[in-house]
């Protein structure tokens, strides 16, 4: 089976743009009748949905630290059918950590050399001209298994800026792709977690139909798409992540709505099914079910209607009774005694754990986890390493249950937040990507 050619969107760093080109080019293609495939590197949940909405077609999670190889291969397969692929990086192109994973760091350029893809870099040029050469240079040169295809100038401030900073391009060998001035009209809302999601953002049509005439105004598209290459052939034999039950009550709406694609595909292609149910919604979950799973999301942005969602909560009390429950980050706080808002506000939760969680006073919590199993959880054994990530701002104010697991970051230093076990419930912060070699 051959893939489509590829190329990954990147830059030196956060909040250069790389999001917004991302998306304008995507809409841009499918305009043109070019069937294009997003995927996104690294552990987001935000960035794909947008993809979705762009292209049209489902974007794919890859991970270079918690997936093997086999496993990337396998999640390439969504590029069948498409003419082009398209990734976006994470954070900047090289950043990741220090002990490698399954198949790297983390960084986006693993991603890179695992596909050979090459990289368009975005390189935000405000405060700098020819200057900017050096930082594309550099790059272009850091890692001969990740090809350079050459960069977008973005933030340009005048016609002599942009001429400045090509001619810095031109003699230091660069390919220039395009440039885009400022402009903050096309710029995607952010929350605590990254941007807004897709499905909340009402105008986001008319956004995407923006940065899609933006794009195509500014970025030489057919040379841009010329220079994307086959992606690599790797063998795709997956070890699937076993469902942790034949019916699965899945929590999912506007609060519960951080489950990966890759672990819901894994789960039916084992057989199982999956019952969707929404608290928001006052839903309980589906008395047929083996399992009920809360995913991670934003409880504490509907705190009081969850407080006030009683058939959701004596149904989910009911269900813990005699089945596992299991919660994920914000499916965790759900399960606690309480979560208090950012106003100082305590609101009632589901008390299937004695978690106590408040925004009041935030502190972010970010990065790889690889949690050892102190118990038995949804189909995994006792003993079973699980590689994902943390991110969230929550502050814990108490936790008096049983740990779930041994958790480590990726330097294997052992971190101080275990989840929890009462009963048939467990949660934990840690969001599940794959399961360890």
């Amino acid at each position: 089976m051959s893939l489509p050619p590829g190329l990954l969107i990147s830059a030196p760093a956060s909040g250069t743009g790389k999001t917004t080109l991302m998306l304008g080019l995507l809409r841009a293609f499918a305009d043109q009748g070019v069937a294009v495939q997003p995927f996104k590197s690294g552990p987001d949940y935000i960035d794909p949905g947008f993809h979705r909405a762009a292209a049209g077609r489902a974007s794919v999670n890859l991970d270079s630290w918690a997936m093997g190889e086999a496993l990337l291969a396998h999640l390439l397969q969504a590029a069948e059918g498409a003419e082009l692929v398209l990734a976006e990086g994470s954070m900047g192109l090289f950043d990741g950590v220090a002990c490698p994973g399954e198949s790297g760091s983390g960084a986006s350029a693993d991603i890179a050399a695992l596909t050979g893809w090459p990289v368009v870099l975005v390189l935000d040029v405000s405060g700098q001209a020819q200057s900017a050469a050096a930082v594309a240079r550099g790059f272009a040169d850091l890692r001969a298994d990740v090809p350079l295809a050459g960069v977008v100038l973005n933030r340009v401030a005048s016609p002599r800026h942009e001429a400045l900073v090509r001619a810095g391009m031109r003699d230091a060998g660069i390919v220039v792709l395009g440039a885009l001035p400022r402009r903050a009209s096309i710029e995607m809302p952010e929350r605590h977690l990254g941007l807004v999601q897709a499905q909340e953002h009402h105008a986001l049509d008319h956004i995407l139909s923006e940065a899609a005439r933006f794009v195509a105004d500014h970025i030489d598209l057919p040379r841009l798409r010329a220079a994307a290459r086959v992606t690599r052939p790797m063998i795709a034999s997956p070890r699937r992540t076993r469902p942790p039950g034949q019916r699965i009550a899945l929590a999912r709406d506007a609060a519960f709505s951080f489950v990966y694609p890759h672990v819901l595909d894994s789960w039916r292609t084992a057989g199982a099914e999956i019952l969707p149910f929404s608290p928001l919604a006052d839903q309980a979950p589906d008395p047929q079910a083996d399992i009920c799973w809360l995913p991670g999301g934003y409880p504490e942005l509907h705190a009081g209607t969850l407080a006030a969602a009683r058939r959701f909560r004596a149904g989910l009390r009911a269900f813990a009774e005699t089945r596992p429950v299991h919660g994920e980050c914000g499916g965790y706080m759900a399960m606690g005694a309480g979560l208090t808002d950012k106003d100082g506000q305590r609101h009632a939760m589901a008390g299937l754990l004695g978690l106590v969680t408040s925004y009041q006073k935030r502190k972010m919590h970010l990065g790889y986890r690889l949690a050892e199993l102190l118990a038995p959880v949804s189909g995994h054994a006792t003993g079973a390493r699980l590689r994902g990530h943390e991110f969230h701002y929550s502050t814990i104010v108490d936790q008096p249950d049983a740990p779930l697991a041994k958790v480590f970051d990726a330097n294997g230093a052992e971190v101080a937040e275990t989840g929890s076990r009462r009963g048939q419930a467990t949660g934990t912060f840690f969001h599940m990507i794959a399961e360890a070699t």
